[in-house]
């Protein structure tokens, strides 16, 4: 062993030694277990009744640390409140300052003995990260950030108490000093400072406030300044605690070279280690995103979008100083994550952060030309309540174009109680990236469509001979040609032409585009000898899709083109076709009181990022702008709408369809199920997709909220019980397809009144199949159409399973080229114009003034491409707005199921970029339902589990104190 080692090994033995005496006395008095048993006791009472953990139905811990900086205040200043003052009543304190051991190993010594006893302490409530991991699906990411942020906090008060300690010979007087000062670095950073200054000031109070940093890393965001400012607080104290004891051990009014070498080396210590603090508050990237995914990192979709930016981009933040309270704490995240921006984008994002009152040009210009306003917000505190006027937008401007975010766009709202409201920023990466692709592509697009086609498209057009096509079609043909050599001249080389006689050649490319698209010769009528080809196509190296064949007018086939060319083209806003059956008046006012479901809260959720626009299905067509199909909780559709669904879905789109055979009526002030026919179901089936006509129950279920009267000394009291349902289907984990982006980053998805799917692999024919929503394997099968929730006398649900139980599929994706329904048959178009034509021949004495103007063709495109895509999801009424009220007694989980329709659009739209922004972290992980037996058990099992750590922890000590004894005696009997 080399000697210069010798000086740090004897240090670290007696530091060694120190820290093993002090444990030892924490453990020979009650003064361990008493703190021990305070701390798991007050942490688990408050996670389970103070912030009522089952009710929040989030699987997370955060409760647990939400409180963690106040307790903390308190046990760790009664924990370090006796161990100078003790020293110092006792008179033992002059035996430390005269031995000849540096002061700072005492120091040190007391200081590791109290953080290990803090360690154990926070060890005997990890059964509780455990116990939620085994009820949900837990992200460890930010309990182990939150663990970290609590050992580092809790040295911080250790370190401050000490130093009290050391001031004062008085336990009581420490204790309360040192919570004072601790609370003091704790409520520096609160809103109960920072809601009377301004944005500035209070950040740099945030800054300077213990709780605000710990909170910081709670969220699974391990900064390293926020890391150093603890450290650095430890070391400032643990150094004035060194300083203390040293001017103990010099002479009383003596000034010597020795006592300004202390004082000077105290001081450059502390400015130094506060320098620092301030130095690395102006670096960036020194963070690490433990949560899963790296929810609060810019994601790799985000970078790709910046990595097509060749001019600079402004991202500007208009912050007023003063705002409402819930906004202000908001504002720092905002800020940083646009800093994030900022250094993501390479030099080509340009970041401003400006409070428009104190830029009153800039204010103009914002109010003018981008139409930014201050939103006035109401101000209360305990003596007065004011209105003020304040801005919380960001601009994002590229080129000429630009959007602007409000508050409203960046924040969700959460309400446990009148008095408890959360306010969060919901996800702000996606909506700021959701931003930037808008004027990218709309600044790229100029104008010119074919700016955001990366790959070229070629239009061919199937077209017989002038000589067999009916006069009209001659004339479209003539508007036809006309259009495309106008788009060819902007194409700039991306786009072509190409025209196909498939009569030519003896009819084999007829029959060669029958056989891969199923394109028929066309005809006028049911009974005409005279047929033609007039199809039309848009395709690149890996898609194609048919332009529709509506009123054959110029306008028509250009808003068609272009339709078609937005489907390969990126940055457009995207158009679904919305179609649910007509909502009725209210009659009744239980649950909305509509016998007709009424869809506007998906319809608003939707219009969010797309173009939603009620489609008109009896016309036998889809608009050609649209490119996806959404059909509804679907009624009787006729055969002429049916025509238009599976023409829509042979021409490439993709149709969701939520449907099954019952649906649910809320009329008359009672809960009904009514069998009601789509008119999807044979076209269903004939895709090989039937749904049966029967109900899945499942024990794992969202509880359905049944409002209750009871008399309680003659008073009526209303209350809402949640009631075990097994017609709300929770579907989580296992249920939901792990490796489909629709369904992966779902927490779980409700589904109500769903019906079992049944797949027909033979109908198939090679196309691929996706599951994406399983019930559990414990679910059963009714027919019974009585859905009402069933309670026994103690107000508890008596559904029980019934049959044969399992696992059953109630969502799947079908995908390839699909055969139509209509194949081999007459299209309903033609057939319906031939059955009035003949009406009008039977009762007409002019036929001059009744011959149609108009020109109906035969045709029915009777394959599709690949690109086809068929989602279904087996319930009516999981989107109603009168069912999703219900869920809200769930909080989030009502959202879930509104965005696994969105994920739907936005895969089956491949903008697998947004979607995968969008999936991370937006919603939050929820519980599975449980009954109050088994809520019960988890609770107490924690409890169980703490007593159980601190008696093992008793025994231990007990035998270890044994051991040393046996060991002192056998040395002094030798």
């Amino acid at each position: 062993m080399l000697p210069d080692n010798q000086p740090i090994i004897q240090a670290r033995k007696t530091i060694g030694c120190i820290a093993s005496k002090e444990i030892s006395l924490f453990f020979s008095s009650p003064i361990a277990y008493l703190f021990l048993g305070a701390f798991a006791g007050i942490s688990l009472f408050v996670f389970f009744w103070g912030e009522a953990f089952f009710s929040r139905n989030i699987a997370d811990i955060r409760p647990l640390f939400e409180w963690m900086p106040i307790l903390l205040i308190f046990l760790c200043s009664t924990l370090s409140m006796r161990l100078w003052s003790e020293e110092r009543r006792t008179g033992t304190l002059e035996h430390v300052l005269t031995q000849a051991v540096p002061l700072w190993h005492f120091v040190l010594g007391k200081f590791l003995a109290c953080l290990l006893l803090l360690m154990i302490a926070l060890l005997i409530t990890l059964p509780l990260p455990v116990t939620v991991s085994l009820m949900g699906d837990l992200d460890w990411g930010p309990i182990w950030a939150g663990y970290l942020a609590a050992l580092l906090l809790g040295a911080a008060y250790l370190s401050i108490g000490l130093f009290i300690s050391a001031r004062s010979d008085n336990q009581i007087v420490s204790l309360i000093s040192a919570c004072a000062l601790s609370g003091l670095f704790y409520v520096v950073g609160t809103p109960i400072i920072t809601d009377f200054l301004g944005n500035q000031a209070g950040e740099w109070l945030r800054l300077l406030g213990s709780g605000s940093r710990f909170d910081s890393i709670t969220r699974g965001v391990i900064d390293i300044r926020d890391l150093y400012y603890y450290l650095s607080i430890v070391f400032i104290f643990l150094m004035l605690n060194i300083l203390v004891l040293e001017k103990e051990r010099w002479v009383t009014g003596e000034k010597r070279i020795h006592h300004r070498r202390w004082y000077t080396l105290s001081v450059l210590v502390i400015v130094n280690v506060l320098g620092a603090n301030l130095w690395l508050g102006q670096l960036g990237k020194l963070r690490i995103d433990m949560t899963e995914g790296n929810q609060y990192s810019i994601s790799e979709a985000t970078k790709n979008y910046l990595s097509q930016l060749q001019e600079p981009l402004l991202l500007r933040g208009y912050f007023s100083s003063k705002t409402h309270p819930l906004l202000s704490p908001l504002v720092p995240q905002l800020r940083d994550l646009i800093r994030e921006y900022e250094i993501a984008g390479n030099g080509k994002i340009r970041v401003e952060v400006i409070d428009p009152v104190l830029e009153p040009e800039l204010e103009q210009e914002a109010n003018q030309k981008y139409g930014i306003q201050p939103v006035p917000f109401q101000v209360a505190d305990r003596y007065q309540s004011s209105i003020v006027s304040s801005y919380f937008n960001v601009l994002v401007q590229y080129g000429d174009e630009h959007q602007v975010l409000g508050f409203r766009d960046f924040i969700e709202i959460q309400a446990r109680s009148e008095s408890d409201i959360d306010v969060q920023l919901r996800n702000p990466e996606h909506d700021l990236t959701r931003a930037i692709k808008k004027v990218l592509h709309g600044y790229q697009a100029g104008g010119n469509l074919f700016d955001t086609v990366k790959d070229k498209l070629t239009f061919t057009g199937y077209f017989s001979d002038d000589s067999a096509l009916p006069d009209q079609l001659k004339t479209f043909k003539v508007h036809v040609n006309k259009i495309l050599e106008d788009m060819q001249s902007k194409s700039s080389g991306r786009f072509s032409v190409n025209r196909v006689n498939p009569d030519a050649n003896g009819g084999e490319i007829g029959r060669q585009i029958e056989q891969e698209f199923g394109f028929k010769p066309m005809s006028t009528s049911l009974f005409s000898q005279e047929q033609f080809y007039f199809y039309m196509t848009l395709n690149n190296s890996d898609q194609i899709v048919q332009l529709p064949l509506d009123d054959m007018t110029e306008d028509s086939f250009k808003r068609n083109l272009d339709g078609g060319i937005k489907r390969f083209a990126s940055g457009f806003t995207k158009t679904v076709a919305f179609v649910s059956p007509e909502p009725t008046q209210p009659n009744s006012a239980f649950v909305g009181g509509q016998d007709t479901p009424r869809f506007s809260q998906l319809e608003s959720f939707l219009g969010t990022e797309l173009n939603v626009t009620r489609e008109d299905l009896s016309d036998g067509s889809v608009s050609g702008e649209a490119d996806i199909l959404v059909l509804v909780a679907p009624n009787q559709l006729d055969e002429k709408q049916l025509f238009a669904v599976d023409q829509f879905l042979m021409q490439g789109g993709t149709v969701i369809a939520a449907t099954s055979p019952y649906r649910a009526s809320f009329a008359g002030g009672r809960l009904g199920l009514q069998k009601q026919d789509s008119g999807l179901s044979q076209w269903l089936s004939h895709h090989g997709l039937t749904l049966e006509e029967q109900l899945v129950l499942d024990p794992q279920n969202t509880p359905f909220p049944l409002p209750l009267t009871r008399n309680v000394g003659g008073f009526q009291i209303q209350e809402v019980r949640m009631l075990d349902y097994p017609y709300f289907i929770d579907i989580r984990g296992s249920g939901l397809n792990q490796n489909h982006l629709i369904t992966s980053q779902l927490p779980q998805a409700t589904l109500t009144w769903a019906s079992p799917i049944t797949i027909d692999k033979e109908k198939l024919k090679g196309r691929q199949l996706e599951r994406l929503l399983h019930s559990s394997d414990k679910a059963w099968l009714s027919s019974s159409l009585n859905v009402m929730p069933q309670i026994n006398a103690q107000g508890l649900s008596t559904f029980k399973p019934e049959g044969d139980t399992g696992r059953h599929l109630l969502g799947v994706v079908s995908k390839g080229r699909f055969d139509s329904y209509f194949s081999g048959k007459p299209s309903p178009l033609i057939k319906n114009l031939s059955d009035k034509d003949s009406e009008v021949e039977e009762g007409s004495t002019d036929t001059e003034n009744n011959v149609s103007n108009t020109v109906s063709i035969n045709h029915v495109i009777e394959r599709s491409p690949e690109s086809a895509r068929i989602i279904l999801v087996a319930s009516n009424d999981f989107l109603s707005d009168q069912v999703l009220r219900l869920s809200m007694s769930n909080q989030t989980d009502y959202l879930n199921t509104l965005q696994m329709i969105v994920n739907a659009i936005d895969w089956s739209l491949e903008d697998a970029g947004l979607l995968s922004i969008r999936s991370r972290g937006h919603f939050n992980r929820t519980l599975p339902p449980m009954e109050h037996n088994n809520r019960l058990f988890w609770e107490y099992l924690n409890y169980g589990l703490a007593v159980f750590a601190i008696i093992m922890i008793a025994l231990w000590e007990r035998r270890y104190r044994r051991l040393k004894q046996r060991r002192y005696v056998e040395l002094f009997s030798h």
